[in-house]
């Protein structure tokens, strides 16, 4: 989108706001589709917990996408956004049987990652197919906080213990139909990710009759100009020929899955927000914005980078900014960042703003969260209203002292 179209949309519905652009949504969908033409069977399950607004679900069920869920909340997103059952995996961590359970009487593909449920599940309903996740061991990502495959993570049932899942499978007669890996996010050594690509195909042959291999995602895009992201041609182009081979050896045309969240959705987004104040200090110059952490946390919790951008002065010299929110507490979005001049009342960009932005967002401070617009077909609608005190106070019973 270009600067006057976001300065228009700060405009007519207020700021902070967040705006999806789902023209750059179904360009990466497309791209990866394309990428991995050649396997028969595909699947890309987009991952829920990217940003969770039931519109935007609507948007991949016209695409035929399916969806990767971690909580029995985001499946009943799925359910009601219309897609079938059989098109959402559910894949949790540390939930209880019950959770799954009630997940599985809903009709979807269920994700398992520790041997101790694996084992209570396949005791009391051995004819629900069941997913296993794999930990291959293998760090992908760049950062520990979102690295999920390596020898530490809570994530997976590790590939050592592959003749334990194998014993639980035969005791309690269950079927495994499908095996899972996830690496992490930001994956940009596609050899590192095909070497784990390799254990999968492993603990594939050892389970019969399996309809799909699902190997998550991770892939890394753009933050800032000329940044290295994952190559996902490359990766398609090499991946297909492997996994082609591997449905010989095997002998059944299994499924390939994917359940790519940042890299669908990341680029589409824009977060706008308003310059309060400009405050220079002996070192520094401030700009603080009507948002903080409670709106973008990504910067304060993964040093996460997000190229900001003044939609208000495009032209105007640049100067130094540490640009920091109006939360009691040190949430600085970028430090000492070379932007075109500041004023009050400006409007900022944050790019980037799709993926893993509003969906954790929160009321700290007891401010409100602010409202989130689709452009679809050109048009721009409100898909979430913005919060009032209304909404702080709903779930508040007040007792009478």
């Amino acid at each position: 989108m270009n600067r006057e179209e976001l300065i228009n949309l700060a405009t007519k519905h207020g700021s902070p706001l967040y705006v999806y652009d789902t023209e750059r949504i179904i360009h990466q969908y497309k791209t990866i589709t394309s990428a991995f033409s050649k396997v028969k069977n595909l699947k890309i399950n987009y991952a829920v917990k990217a940003l969770s607004n039931v519109n935007i679900l609507k948007v991949f069920n016209t695409l035929k996408s399916g969806l990767d869920t971690v909580s029995i909340q985001e499946v009943k997103l799925g359910l009601h956004a219309g897609f079938k059952p059989k098109d959402i995996i559910y894949t949790p961590n540390g939930v209880s049987l019950q959770e799954i359970e009630e997940v599985a009487k809903l009709g979807v593909q269920i994700n398992i990652d520790n041997l101790s449920i694996l084992e209570l599940f396949g005791q009391k309903h051995p004819k629900v197919p069941v997913c296993i996740r794999i930990n291959p061991h293998i760090m992908a990502g760049g950062n520990s906080n979102i690295s999920v495959g390596h020898i530490d993570s809570k994530f997976g049932i590790s590939i050592h213990q592959v003749p334990h899942i194998k014993r639980v499978v035969e005791n309690t007669g269950m079927r495994i139909n499908g095996i899972h890996m996830h690496t992490g996010s930001d994956i940009l050594d596609i050899d590192t990710f095909l070497r784990a690509t390799e254990i999968l195909f492993d603990v594939a042959k050892k389970f019969k009759n399996i309809d799909f291999i699902d190997f998550g995602s991770g892939f890394k895009v753009p933050y800032k100009k000329d940044d290295i992201s994952t190559d996902i041609i490359e990766l398609g182009e090499k991946l297909s020929i492997r996994f082609n081979e591997f449905c010989k050896e095997y002998g059944k045309n299994i499924a390939l899955m994917f359940e790519p969240g940042k890299y669908l959705v990341s680029e589409s987004g824009y977060f706008l927000a308003k310059v309060n104040v400009i405050k220079q200090t002996t070192s520094t110059v401030f700009a603080g914005i009507d948002s903080g952490m409670n709106h973008l946390i990504r910067p304060m919790l993964y040093n996460a980078y997000h190229h900001i951008e003044n939609l208000s002065n495009p032209k105007g010299r640049e100067r130094f900014y540490s640009i920091v929110g109006y939360i009691c507490e040190t949430d600085t979005f970028g430090s000492n960042r070379r932007i075109n001049e500041i004023s009050e009342e400006d409007i900022l960009c944050f790019h980037n703003a799709g993926a893993y932005c509003y969906s954790m967002a929160s009321n700290y401070n007891s401010r409100f969260k602010p409202a989130e617009v689709m452009i679809y077909k050109g048009k721009d609608y409100v898909i979430r209203k913005r919060e009032t005190m209304d909404d702080i106070l709903r779930n508040q019973e007040e007792v009478k002292l």
